[in-house]
């Protein structure tokens, strides 16, 4: 389902995420979610809120990366 706002985000994502890339994840993700609800879309049998997930994640990582040792999420 997608997400209204960043407060509906897995506990996970908030707690990694800073709030622009929260931003980010939400739009991302939701994105991702209409364009691929139909199955013949989508690849590995992966359900519609695995890719918007990975979607998500692919959109921050363009803009951010995470520091190794903190784990932070950083702007690039």
């Amino acid at each position: 389902m997608p997400y209204e706002k960043r407060e509906d985000l897995p506990k996970g994502v908030r707690d990694s995420l800073p709030v622009a890339a929260q931003d980010i994840y939400v739009a991302a993700f939701n994105s991702a979610f209409a364009q691929y609800q139909e199955p013949e879309k989508r690849r590995h049998g992966d359900s519609v809120e695995e890719v918007a997930h990975k979607v998500a994640w692919a959109a921050v990582k363009k803009k951010y990366d995470k520091d190794t040792d903190s784990g932070r999420w950083h702007k690039k």
